[in-house]
């Protein structure tokens, strides 16, 4: 099948007369062995065609690395291609080559690059608009020019060597960052981020370490997605203050069960620091609850310092629980926002419930986690539908009743 289509692709490139070509899309994903003599000779007759857009997807077990051939540019699309997507290849600008003055996107995934070669590409780049890398393993350090002024998109993601972006773009309006471990940020000047993305998925306590050393690009987002494998420190209320900030959407993870030393209370801190923000979404992604269940529980509620929220409109908490702390946040956004207007506790743990409609059944939930999830809707009927404004909806779900029914003990 790899054969055929390789057959097939160099017999529709060799016959084709490269007039009107602007794009070209090489997606061999599935081909594990592709003889490089091939791929030489279709960007040969694609850059001499002078094609704008570039995209070559190779398989990431491929039998032997490939080796972009940058030198080719030079036969026709040095002063054309905009648009370049580059995966599973080696890929070495120069600063002699001087070929990237029009290119607007770079996407790079599982690309060998180095620092060094990543910076020469840039600083020769003052049109890009978009770059984002994703598992380029050889860099260490993003290093991004001034000289980028368009540039309004950034993202890098899994980048397991990655230590630090500095950057001295000034527009850049975007920015997402993923990886193992959290990475220095300094972004110089720029203040102008308004969408940003934290995620870690093996380091804990990244809500703490937004909330406590945020760069000043952060405090002036307005978009903010921030996801945690998990929090052993609780998120502290500091005069810091995210002015500009309308949606927060907070994900916490844990293979287990978040520790309980977390205190979901200690949330209202963002809440405190955004007067202008209008929605809150907070996802739970736990496999056991070990925090205190407020079933049961006849001690005293605890009340935070009276703080309004008075722009918060929609509050979702997905993955809600008995906790004592995650009762006690729910009751305070709904004692302290008169702005408030909807409402959504979803108790299922993330399983999408079916119906009479839809052949087979939910995803299956352990016994526990069923059992869980129905302590948390009887909190929610003992604590907080007394107490919903007539002018709030709220939208509550739990466990599938065709699919996840626990016997009582």
């Amino acid at each position: 099948m790899a054969r055929d289509l390789i057959s097939k692709v160099d017999g529709i490139l060799k016959n084709h007369s490269g007039v009107g070509m602007k794009k070209l899309e090489l997606n061999l994903y599935c081909c594990r062995k592709v003889d490089h003599c091939y791929l030489n000779s279709w960007l040969r007759i694609a850059f001499r065609a002078g094609i704008e857009e570039l995209t070559m997807l190779l398989s990431l077990i491929s039998e032997a690395e490939y080796n972009f051939p940058c030198s080719l540019l030079f036969s026709g699309s040095e002063k054309s291609i905009r648009y370049l997507k580059l995966s599973s290849c080696v890929f070495r600008p120069t600063a002699e080559l001087d070929c990237w003055r029009r290119l607007k996107e770079l996407w790079l995934t599982n690309v060998l690059i180095t620092d060094d070669e990543l910076e020469c590409l840039l600083s020769n780049s003052s049109m890009l608009e978009l770059m984002w890398l994703f598992r380029c393993n050889e860099i260490v350090r993003v290093k991004i020019p001034c000289q980028l002024q368009r540039l309004s998109f950034l993202r890098a993601g899994q980048c397991r060597k990655l230590q630090e972006i500095e950057s001295n773009a000034q527009n850049i309006s975007s920015f997402d960052i993923g990886g193992s471990n959290l990475v220095k940020i300094s972004f110089g000047g720029a203040l102008r981020v308004k969408n940003m993305r934290i995620t870690c998925s093996y380091q804990p306590n990244v809500i703490w370490y937004t909330r406590t050393k945020p760069m000043p690009s952060v405090l002036n987002v307005e978009t903010l997605h921030i996801s945690s494998c998990n929090e052993m420190i609780s998120t502290p209320t500091l005069p810091s203050k995210f002015l500009h900030l309308k949606y927060l959407h907070i994900t916490l993870n844990a293979n287990e069960a978040i520790s309980p030393a977390y205190d979901y209370l200690s949330l209202v801190s963002f809440l405190v620091a955004s007067p202008c923000l209008e929605t809150f979404i907070f996802v739970v992604q736990q496999t056991d609850m070990k925090h205190d269940s407020i079933v049961g529980d006849i001690s005293h509620l605890r009340q935070l310092p009276e703080h309004r929220h008075d722009n918060l409109k929609s509050v979702t908490i997905v993955g809600f629980c008995s906790a004592k702390s995650m009762v006690e946040l729910t009751l305070h956004i709904i004692k302290n926002t008169s702005s408030l207007q909807c409402l959504t506790l979803d108790t299922s743990f993330g399983s999408c419930g079916c119906s009479v409609d839809k052949p087979g059944g939910c995803n299956p939930m352990r016994r526990d986690i069923i059992k869980e999830a129905h302590r948390a809707l009887l909190a929610i009927r003992t604590h907080v539908e007394g107490i919903i404004p007539s002018r709030v909806m709220l939208n509550v779900s739990g466990p599938c009743s065709r699919c996840h029914v626990v016997e009582r003990d």
